[in-house]
């Protein structure tokens, strides 16, 4: 896993190099997978890695964990604070009986909208941290924390983002914490997919699982297609109506 996490830095050297940026930024959240990203950054970048701190209604406990990983690491972050202005937009759009999940998604695409903003000031890359697992069943936003220019996570599954953690000597109270997107209070991944990431990885790596959740992550992964595809081109030809 260290030749992994070290040929994981040049990969991502060598994509900053091509694009003739300086760096690379990413959002920090407090979980397991900023904080291993972060850990790879470093390696690649150790004077351009800037890790983005974007509380937004967010639990107080993700920002100290958040600053802890970047403590560890000697990581520079810097802090945007968009409660208020996921506050004034959810004002301006006035929307009766609005959609949980549509609203709650609203915070990931301010993260990103943040995270271009500051790439673009230091000519840095955005870089995300979904892993393979959460790509498969389509636990990501789209346009949200999938709007990024470098994945370099997403052949991984969980269970191998915790050794990369243990690798690259991430605090273990990050390592153990219960891995949330943090979209409302009291979220967790396995709670809201119905299935732990020990299941789901099995399954990506064996094809093998009890059969309910079986069907659950096949139904998953059909529906959330549109999310790992570009959206469809139009092509021109007649057609027959």
């Amino acid at each position: 896993m260290d030749k992994t996490c070290n040929n994981i830095a040049k990969w991502l050297n060598g994509k900053v190099f091509e694009a003739n940026a300086k760096g690379i930024i990413f959002g920090l959240s407090g979980g397991i997978d900023s904080a291993v990203l972060a850990g790879l950054s470093k390696i690649a970048f150790p004077e351009d890695s800037l890790g983005l701190i974007m509380p937004c209604h967010s639990n107080p406990v993700d920002e100290e964990h958040a600053l802890l990983v970047a403590d560890s690491l000697d990581l520079k972050v810097e802090k945007v604070d968009l409660t208020e202005t996921y506050d004034q937009l959810l004002q301006s759009l006035n929307l009766e009986g609005t959609n949980n999940l549509a609203t709650a998604n609203i915070k990931p695409r301010l993260r990103m909208i943040t995270l271009y903003y500051y790439a673009q000031t230091h000519n840095y890359l955005v870089t995300g941290a979904s892993n393979k697992s959460e790509i498969m069943v389509g636990y990501f936003t789209k346009h949200g924390d999938s709007g990024v220019d470098l994945l370099p996570l997403a052949s991984f599954t969980k269970t191998e983002i915790r050794e990369m953690a243990r690798c690259l000597n991430i605090p273990k109270i990050i390592i153990n914490k219960s891995p949330t997107a943090g979209l409302w209070k009291n979220q967790t991944d396995e709670k809201e997919m119905g299935f732990g990431y020990d299941v789901l990885d099995n399954y990506i790596k064996k094809k093998t699982g009890p059969k309910d959740i079986v069907e659950k992550i096949d139904t998953m992964y059909r529906k959330s297609e549109h999310k790992r595809n570009f959206p469809p081109i139009y092509v021109p030809k007649d057609y027959n109506i």
